[in-house]
């Protein structure tokens, strides 16, 4: 017989510790009730989460309760460039957001990890007495439990508002085995029950905040088990007996176990809460660079979805250097496709940019094996000295090499249309001599500005990159001026267009980047006009 509303009671959610904040709750009554249907939560403010070290409010089966257990799935990923605007030092580096969608796509995982805690060996300690009439006082023990069987066929998620994740079960049947022990008098058996519930309904409310260390914390908010169609057997030793005196203490038994189901989930809660203690929420990346991100407070939880705020921000291994810059406040949009929202700011982009650039990470030598065969330029005095005739005439056919560099740390802006990143690089160029020896022969000045467009296509999520605008500026040469030609392009008529004039040794040329800085020394050897560039391609046309 399936269950009411109502039926399971209101599960008492007790504020039993001073909330974060500084401000204390009135405690709530959470009323769980089902049918097949999403559980109710009462118009209730939740507690906060317990100080570390503190204990969880105790199970109790059919007499009410305190709750535990469930879980989250993050499934997709919408990356909003959009969320950007101006700022202040407390707003989080990320944003994320899940939604009702997840937690029901979510569910099955969440009943999974339940199963496969209840569904095991356990250490019970069951000892107890009891008094039948006419035989004396009958004392038993029931050391451990095993369940065989468990179903849970019909099963609700939802979020509990600012509390955390609930979880209700109904019409879920178990079977379970124990060996169990008996003394009346001096007379003494043993042998093993075996119990068969059926239409069990449990209720759980999984409390989420954060630690001191900016850490996720979990908490048993809440738990409500009944079962009401009980069937027990006993076999070996006096089991004739024992059955007959089944119906006097069912009901005992019943109260017991649904108890101790709860006692179950709050261990497994305890041990989720002990591996999240170990979490590290500043993972180093590389040898240069680690990122900060722990929670900057308690989940926001509401009834359609939960919020979390990442502070986002990298920082050097071995040396914290004060960035530049701050985070700017983050909003995420009322959508109710996606089922996880991800917003990150142009503070985190920004943070690794000025970590990389400080710890002198972005740096890289390129030599002629790293370049494909079929790639149009080679990295040698043959190949390059089109662009510097001098070049071929005092080192005849030798290796080269790039030493490329960032002049200036790269910056990263968040707009509504588009990510836009402006570049400041140097390439120093190399001849390698026959003893090895590296000679450098001229140095460039690179500066571009791209743009990005973030998509999602079907369930990947990918995107555009664009060239903007691209300068080349000579900055020292021991082999002369450089020579820098731009191919035509089609006019849009489709005849070819002229070649811009070509500037002559020694004459500047203005940069087509606008805003970008004029070279540090030396003539000026052109821009790059990067052509007309359709969605998803890098177009540019000249060479150096």
């Amino acid at each position: 017989m399936g269950l009411g509303h109502g039926d399971l009671g209101e599960v008492l959610v007790r504020p039993a510790w001073l909330p974060r904040d500084g401000h204390r709750r009135h405690g709530a009554l959470l009323p769980l009730a089902a049918l097949g249907e999403m559980m109710e939560t009462g118009p209730a403010m939740g507690p906060a989460a317990p100080a570390p070290g503190g204990t969880a409010t105790a199970c109790h089966g059919e007499d009410g309760c305190p709750p535990r257990g469930s879980a989250l799935a993050l499934l997709c990923l919408l990356l909003l460039p959009a969320a950007c605007s101006p700022a202040t030092g407390s707003s989080p580096g990320i944003k994320g957001r899940v939604t009702q969608r997840a937690l029901e796509y979510g569910r099955h995982f969440g009943l999974e990890l339940l199963r496969s805690q209840l569904q095991k060996e356990h250490e019970l300690n069951l000892q107890g007495s009891y008094q039948p009439p006419l035989l004396g006082e009958i004392q038993y023990s029931v050391p451990r439990i095993h369940i065989q069987e468990l179903q849970m066929n019909d099963s609700s998620v939802g979020f509990a508002e600012d509390v955390g994740v609930r979880l209700a079960v109904q019409g879920a049947r178990i079977q379970l085995s124990a060996n169990w022990s008996a003394q009346l008098g001096t007379f003494q058996d043993s042998g093993v029950v075996q119990l068969r519930v059926a239409d069990l309904a449990v209720a759980v409310v999984l409390g989420l905040s954060v630690d001191e260390g900016g850490r996720p914390a979990v908490w048993a908010a809440g738990c409500d088990a009944r079962g009401t169609d009980l069937h027990l057997e006993f076999h070996r030793g006096q089991s004739w007996l024992y059955n007959l005196l089944v119906p006097l203490f069912q009901r005992t038994l019943r109260q017991q176990l649904n108890k101790q189901l709860c006692v179950e989930l709050e261990k497994s809660i305890s041990r989720m809460e002990a591996s999240l203690k170990r979490m590290r929420v500043s993972p180093q990346l590389d040898p240069f660079a680690a990122i900060d991100l722990s929670l900057l407070g308690r989940p926001d939880i509401t009834a359609e979805h939960g919020d979390v705020s990442l502070k986002g921000e990298f920082f050097g291994v071995g040396r914290r250097w004060q960035s530049p810059f701050s985070p700017k406040p983050v909003g995420l949009p009322e959508a109710r496709e996606p089922m996880v929202l991800l917003a990150l700011t142009e503070f985190v982009a920004n943070s690794a940019a000025f970590v990389y650039f400080t710890a002198g990470a972005l740096r890289r030598n390129i030599s002629g094996e790293a370049l494909p065969r079929r790639f149009p330029i080679q990295l040698s005095t043959k190949s390059l000295g089109g662009f510097s005739p001098k070049l071929q005439e005092l080192f005849p056919d030798l290796p080269m090499e790039l030493q490329l560099s960032a002049r200036r740390q790269p910056l990263l802006s968040c707009h509504p249309d588009a990510l836009h990143g402006t570049l400041y690089g140097s390439a120093e160029a190399f001849v390698v001599l026959p003893n090895a020896t590296r000679l450098p022969v001229f140095l460039l000045d690179i500066d571009a500005n791209v743009t990005g467009k973030p998509s999602i296509t079907g369930n990947r999520l990918g995107g555009t990159v664009r060239l903007t605008s691209l300068s080349v500026a000579q900055v020292t040469s021991q082999v002369g001026p450089l020579q820098v030609a731009v191919p035509p392009r089609a006019s849009p008529s489709g005849g070819p267009a002229a070649h811009p004039p070509r500037p002559q040794p020694g004459a500047p040329a203005p940069l087509a980047a606008r805003g970008l800085p004029a070279p540090r020394h030396g003539p000026a050897v052109r821009a790059l006009r990067p052509a007309a560039s359709s969605k998803g391609t890098l177009q540019g046309w000249g060479a150096f």
